[in-house]
């Protein structure tokens, strides 16, 4: 886990222990296989991830970092993003926000009517700079909660390419080790970006250096 004024990562240890290829899920599906393995990985266009961390081709990999992944409550395991409701790219002026309640730790950050949650380890959905602060090293997650009304969410949409639509007073912020979100009604459910069954109930908890990619 990175701290404050902490260089992060540094010449690899070794050759990978477990190699792989594909998007954000087929790297969580590596990890839950091989925790604390060391990872040299060839990410294809769909994985956040990879963006986030700069990694292009495994093969051409001489650093090793060190990062986190989550926790669900289900027994899954995700390595960029959780997200429950509705997708900040797809919150039209004609869906109708939901009562949900999310913890972060034991503080409640929200309890209200909403669209979406965001639980993140990293920083990118889709290469949309979704998550500015979002470090996958750093020991904890970062949750979003959208609730922006109708008349907002064509402009927020337009800016959330360049990681512009923060901060804004109807995205609420927080930071922690582990979040909760509990819907009225089940929701959405994407984990590194796959489709999942709708669920009424959430939960990600931060797994510090997880696993070890070598970029």
């Amino acid at each position: 886990m990175i701290r404050p004024g902490q260089p992060w990562g540094g010449a690899a240890s070794g050759p990978a222990t477990v190699t792989g290829a594909g998007g954000d899920a087929d790297l969580a599906a590596l990890v839950s296989d091989h925790p604390g393995a060391r990872i040299g990985f060839r990410p294809d266009a769909t994985c956040d991830l990879a963006r986030a961390v700069g990694l292009r081709d495994a093969a051409d990999a001489a650093v090793e970092l060190p990062l986190d992944a989550l926790d669900l409550d289900d027994g899954g395991l995700a390595v960029n993003l959780v997200v429950s409701g509705v997708p900040p790219d797809r919150q039209t002026a004609w869906r109708r926000r939901r009562p949900v309640t999310v913890t972060v730790g034991e503080r409640t950050v929200f309890d209200g009517r909403a669209l979406g949650v965001v639980i993140a380890n990293g920083q990118f959905r889709e290469a949309r700079d979704l998550v500015p602060r979002g470090h996958p090293g750093d020991g904890r997650l970062e949750v979003q909660v959208y609730a922006l009304p109708p008349g907002q969410r064509r402009a927020f949409r337009a800016r959330v390419a360049s990681g512009s639509h923060l901060p804004h007073p109807a995205i609420v912020t927080a930071a922690g080790h582990q979040a909760r979100v509990v819907w009225a009604r089940p929701a959405p459910l994407e984990v590194d970006g796959r489709s999942r069954a709708p669920t009424a109930v959430v939960e990600a908890t931060v797994r510090a250096d997880a696993y070890r990619l070598l970029v």
